[in-house]
């Protein structure tokens, strides 16, 4: 039970005294959910905008029982957001994971505690594979939180991230911009749409991007992408169109970050422990090597959309081929042995990677409002096949002189009391890391024998079905159900062994809705998911394995009381909510040292969130988010010999803050046209990397600021600065060995043009 004055007392009384604040200002009535268009720095933030596209919902989000946050492509811009990370920042609840050999390197959102690596969709559909994804074709994204495997499929426990694409349609435009910046900043994007007939339209989106990262020697990001479509029928009751997504990445990458200060657990050395944090002797180390290191990526994504608008009701068929790679090899600079505190010393640690990833979806839906009697319907109903094929190999080092990336002989263990050659560069100095050692003249770099890699192929057939039953214009029901037929098979040519999975599950939502006045609803809503066995397809936190390939899937519920209210004639959305979402069969070791589907975890919590216009020329969004997130039962550890319960039971999720907030905010004031002022800030609670809770990364609040300034309707230009301040603080902690920390002040100055 949480105190009477926590921040989930006070959503809950927020819930209870907006209808009274919407009835005080009869002016704010709204149109039936229907937003407005608003004016935001010089772009029109449009109902499309600020709505979800995915018609899985079957009513407006003012009306839709379920927490989602829309980040609109005005924020995207005025933030400066390049990636999917960067633009998730302004997502209160949202924590960022870490990987490294056995769980990726790529985007990995943690989702009101719970890992949503392989949670991400693009227009609806999985987004398989690990990625580090860019924006710059991209409308809109939604976050859509609390377990939701009715509408997304396996996984989702604490939500999902659906990304919107920019696609063609019947206008005529060419927008873009070229920016240049500190540390090397060099980016440019344009955003071309023509009308090329009658009822057809072409779309194409380039990016090209080459940044240093501001605070961090040596590190270095490069990309390119192009993201072209066409579509056909735009004016008529039959449409298609096909779209093409194309990008590629060739970093120096900065996973590894610091070792945290607390290797040991028990012997003589327990009195050189710190507290768990990460060492961090000069913010710019680098404890990596410049000429070994790398990660790069490639994705091809092709997607055709059919659809027939029958009157009533859309039929709709989505197919999808897409094949992404992801391939790396870094340095973790490792604190197993601890090295830093007995020798001030640092091992490298490798870490190396190389997956394919195909998969083929497709997806058919039809979509439409009937009546029934006197009960009004807004449905969809489809079906889903899907197969994944995921290829994983890795990067092998030869050995000179017995030396090789993960040995060193001078202990004939993994510890280094001394640097340099004699260690095979494989050790560094703690506090001045030597990133240009000549490594690579002694040491080679091949990719392993792709015969010999791991293969996962991953089936899945669904059906789903969501319906809003209004019964008046103060109460609606929202029902939807989904069953999923999964099966995965792993092979190990190596070993010769084959572990499979298959489950067949059941998922629903159910919602009720009352709303006290046309522009306001509050509901109270259930949901659930599965998160079956090897659903990561072998590239995530969520592999399969011999121990627990029999296994059911873990189940999680949420029931979430909320509120939602659309003021100022639409122009300002505020939403609040409280909950409770419970894993109860989590995978955890039993007491006869087998893993069982026996644990439990439960986060209770609340947030509140808010966008648009607060008055004329002020628009914000942002919102905050309190987790209380308990492991409440870890199974078993071995202790001694004998297997007694975890002591780790009532510990904090690691990867969750407790308490999370973020404001962006814009001002065009009226005596300066043209001009645009931008602020903006984000807090995290402290964060466990692991669930012993003993390594763990500080609270931090980040500053950033913006400046823009329109010389016409065509052109203008737009400064960001980035971390203000110069916070030095860390975004991902890892569960053993290291942290990763956050890029210093940087500042990027863009032209941008529209026609």
């Amino acid at each position: 039970m949480l105190p009477a004055r926590t921040p989930l007392a006070s959503a809950l009384l927020f819930a209870m005294v907006s209808p009274i604040a919407a009835h005080a200002t009869p002016d704010d009535a709204g149109d039936g959910g229907q937003r407005k268009a608003t004016q935001l720095d010089g772009v029109d933030v449009h109902a499309s905008q600020v709505e979800s596209v995915s018609n899985k919902f079957t009513a407006p989000l003012l009306d839709t029982p379920k927490s989602v946050s829309v980040i609109p492509q005005s924020v995207i811009e005025q933030t400066a957001a390049v990636t999917l990370l960067d633009a998730l920042r302004t997502v209160p609840g949202i924590t960022f994971g870490a990987g490294e050999g056995g769980n990726p390197t790529g985007d990995r959102p943690f989702i009101r505690g719970f890992d949503s690596q392989s949670d991400i969709y693009v227009d609806g559909i999985r987004d398989a594979g690990s990625q580090t994804r860019e924006v710059f074709a991209i409308e809109q994204i939604e976050v859509i939180k609390g377990p939701s495997s009715a509408y997304s499929g396996r996984g989702s426990a604490g939500g999902h991230i659906s990304l919107v694409s920019k696609t063609a349609k019947l206008d005529d435009f060419v927008a873009g911009s070229i920016g240049l910046g500190t540390d090397n900043y060099r980016r440019a994007t344009v955003d071309a749409n023509a009308v090329i007939g009658d009822g057809i339209a072409a779309r194409l989106n380039l990016m090209k991007h080459d940044a240093d990262i501001a605070g961090r020697d040596e590190v270095n990001n490069s990309r390119w992408g192009i993201a072209p479509s066409i579509a056909w029928g735009l004016n008529g009751p039959t449409q298609a169109s096909i779209s093409h997504y194309h990008m590629e990445t060739d970093d120096l990458p900065d996973a590894g970050g610091f070792a945290y200060n607390n290797p040991f657990s028990s012997g003589a050395n327990l009195g050189k422990n710190g507290d768990g944090s990460p060492i961090v002797p000069n913010r710019n180390a680098f404890y990596g090597l410049v000429d070994r290191d790398f990660q790069q990526t490639r994705a091809d994504i092709t997607t055709l959309n059919l659809s027939h608008d029958f009157g009533g009701a859309t039929l709709r068929n989505i197919a999808r081929y897409g094949r992404t790679r992801n391939d790396y090899l870094w340095t973790q600079p490792d604190d197993s042995k601890g090295n830093p505190n007995l020798y001030g010393t640092v091992w490298r640690r490798t870490n190396a990677r190389a997956t394919t990833t195909d998969s083929l979806v497709n997806q058919t839906s039809l979509s439409g409002t009937l009546a029934t009697g006197t009960l009004q319907h807004s449905y969809n109903a489809g079906i889903e096949y899907s197969d994944e094929d995921t290829q994983r190999g890795s990067y092998a080092i030869g050995t000179v002189n017995g030396l090789n990336g993960t040995f060193n002989p001078v202990t004939g263990s993994q510890s280094c009391p001394t640097t340099g050659a004699a260690t095979g560069y494989n050790c560094t100095d703690l506090a001045n890391p030597t990133p240009h050692d000549p490594w690579a003249a002694g040491h080679h770099v091949t990719r392993t024998d792709p015969a010999l890699d791991i293969r996962q192929k991953t089936r899945t057939r669904s059906a789903y079905l969501f319906d809003t039953v209004e019964f008046n214009p103060q109460w609606m029901l929202n029902l939807g159900a989904r069953f999923d037929d999964y099966a995965t098979r792993q092979s190990n040519p190596v070993t010769a062994v084959t572990l499979r999975n298959d489950s067949t599950f059941w998922n629903g939502q159910a919602g009720l809705v009352f709303k006290p006045l046309r522009n306001g609803s509050i509901y109270l809503s259930w949901g659930t998911s599965s998160t079956p066995v090897g659903m990561d397809g072998g590239d995530g936190a969520d592999g399969i394995s011999a121990a627990v390939q029999d296994l059911t899937p873990q189940r999680s519920r949420n029931l979430e009381l909320g509120t939602k209210w659309d003021l100022a004639d639409g122009r300002l959305s505020l939403t609040g909510a409280v909950f409770a979402t419970e894993m109860s069969n989590a995978r955890v070791t039993s007491d006869a040292g087998t893993t069982q589907n026996a644990g439990r975890k439960k986060v209770t919590g609340a947030e509140i969130g808010f966008s648009g216009t607060i008055a004329a020329g002020w628009q914000v969004f942002g919102g905050y988010t309190y987790l209380d997130a308990v492991v409440e039962d870890n199974g078993f550890a071995l202790v001694d010999g004998v297997y007694a319960p975890s002591p780790f039971n009532g510990n904090a999720f690691p990867n969750t803050a407790r308490h999370s907030a973020s404001l962006w905010s814009t001002w065009t004031p009226a005596f300066a046209p043209g001009l645009s002022l931008g602020a903006g800030a984000n807090y995290v609670d402290k964060v466990y990397g692991n669930v012993a809770n003993t390594k763990w990364i500080p609270a931090y609040t980040r500053f950033d600021a913006m400046v823009a300034y329109e010389f016409s309707k065509q052109y203008g230009l737009q400064l960001n600065v980035q971390n203000l301040t110069d916070k030095t603080y860390f975004t991902k902690a890892y569960a053993s060995h290291y942290a990763a920390i956050a890029p210093g002040r940087s500042a990027t100055l863009a032209f941008n043009f529209k026609f």
